[in-house]
Order: structure tokens, then C-alpha cells, then sequence
């Protein structure tokens, strides 16, 4: 968000969408973004690092605010991954130090556009300062029911995938399931993105083509959108031209397109 006011998305969002060349009825329900090239802003700038981190937050306020007029629902954001770790510990100190800043300094803005915020990952290695500030912020949107704007943080996705396996196999050893009722919807159902649709698109940035092991059984029918801008050079005219892309794809989900009827 950029301070700029209350967004009413249920009476804006048509309006808004045609005033920017967008069929607001071929928006996808669910996008999903990893946010890559914060460092390589910066040294392309001969700047520190962490200011490619602090450029990319305006990013995301810009994403986020585009997400609220144009009514879509879900939003994930590709915030931490589990391998991020690696990095120099000064730059990790600093994340944990936007993300903190992020979440107080938006928290007026996010209650007041109607955001519910939600943070998928292993609280385990979060500092206990950024695990209270995420807890209180998760709680404080409980009930809202506008964008669900979701937070990746400490983020793998073969180790949520563990996870819910992990979950299945207790069950089944404690009688609760049978081995023939897991199924795909059983794992789905424990997850950590239980109660979201799967992300319809996919945004990537600076021009990367690969998935980073984000979302990997969500994104299995998600639509890929690849820029070679960094993150902090994201704004509302790239997202918009992401989203125009999108609605000019047909999705299949493994079916046959409208061209079939041409050799029926």
C-alpha cells in the first residue's frame, strides 16, 4: 500500500479494470509471484544490496494496491525461501528488519483496505520478534475478507509437500485414515496453503526461468509470466501487462482447447 487512501474494490474494480485495458472478467482469481532481482537493481546502481530490498518493498505495496482495485482475491508473495539462509548475514538481518518495519508501518493501511494477511513457511529460524509481529498481524486481519495476501517466509516447497505427508502418514498410523483415502485432495487439505485456490498465474522477474521450488503442486496448471525487470522496477503498467497476457491464454488443464471443434 502507498498511503494513498481506502480502496473499495467491490464498487471500483469493473470501472477501474476497463479504464486500464483490462476484461475484468478474465482476471485470474490467484496470482503468484517470485520477486527476484533486488541485489542485481543494486549493483546495476553500484548500490548496497539492502537497497534493492528497500526498493523492492515499494514494489509490493504497488502489487498489493493493484491486487485491492482490481478485486483479485488471492495474492502470494515470495518473500524468504528456506534456501535464502545462505545469504551474508547482514543482508538477512535486514530483511528481518523490513519485514518487521512492513508489518507495523502497513498494518493501518492493510485493516483498512480489508486485507486478511496470511504466512505460509517453517516459523522455525524466524527470529522471535518477526514470528510475534507475524502471529499479531495474522490475527488482527482474522476477519477480513478482502485480498488474502499471502507471505512465503522461510518458504520451500518440497519441505511443505514433507510436511503434509508427514501429516497423512501420523494419521493413517493413528487410525484416523485408511491408506486408501489419501488422495490428492487429502494432501491438498494439509498443505499450508489449506482454504486458497491454487495460483492461476505465475509471475517471475528478471527475466529467470525457473520455479524455485515455489508452490510446486499449486502451480501445477498455473499460467507462467516471465520479465526480465527486477523486482523493484515492478510496477501497475508490467502487472497490468501481465495480466492482459493472461487473458488472451486459453487453459486447457490438460483437456482439448476450442480449436478441437475444428477436427471434430
Amino acid at each position: 500500500m502507498t498511503g494513498t487512501g481506502m480502496i473499495d474494490p467491490a464498487t471500483d474494480a469493473s470501472a477501474y479494470a476497463a479504464s486500464v485495458g483490462l476484461d475484468g472478467q478474465r482476471l485470474p482469481r490467484h496470482v503468484a509471484i517470485i520477486m527476484d532481482g533486488n541485489g542485481r537493481w543494486a549493483r546495476s546502481r553500484g548500490k548496497e544490496r539492502t537497497e534493492g530490498h528497500a526498493q523492492g518493498a515499494q514494489a509490493v505495496a504497488r502489487v498489493v494496491e493493484e491486487c485491492c482495485r482490481l478485486a483479485i482475491p488471492y495474492l502470494t508473495l515470495y518473500c524468504l525461501s528456506s534456501e535464502n539462509w545462505k545469504r551474508p548475514r547482514q543482508e538477512i538481518d535486514f530483511l528481518m528488519i523490513l519485514l518487521q518495519r512492513y508489518l507495523r508501518e502497513e498494518r493501518p493501511r492493510i485493516q483498512e483496505n480489508n486485507i486478511r494477511l496470511k504466512v505460509i513457511g517453517r516459523r522455525e529460524g524466524l527470529p522471535p520478534e518477526v514470528v510475534a509481529a507475524i502471529e499479531e498481524n495474522v490475527a488482527a486481519t482474522a476477519h477480513n475478507n478482502g485480498l488474502t495476501l499471502c507471505l512465503a517466509l522461510n518458504y520451500g516447497s518440497r519441505a511443505e509437500i514433507v510436511d503434509a505427508v508427514r501429516s497423512l502418514a501420523q494419521a493413517v498410523a493413528s487410525g484416523q485414515m485408511r491408506p486408501e483415502e489419501v488422495d490428492e485432495a487429502a494432501l491438498a487439505a494439509r498443505l499450508y496453503t489449506a482454504g486458497m485456490p491454487d495460483p492461476d498465474l505465475l509471475i517471475r522477474t528478471a527475466g529467470e526461468m525457473r520455479v524455485s521450488n515455489f508452490l510446486l503442486w499449486q502451480i501445477s496448471y498455473a499460467e507462467l509470466w516471465v520479465t526480465p525487470h527486477y523486482w523493484p522496477e515492478f510496477d501497475a503498467a508490467l502487472f497490468h501487462a501481465a495480466l492482459r497476457d493472461y487473458a488472451r491464454r486459453e487453459r486447457r488443464f490438460g483437456g482439448l482447447g476450442a480449436e478441437a471443434d475444428t477436427y471434430a
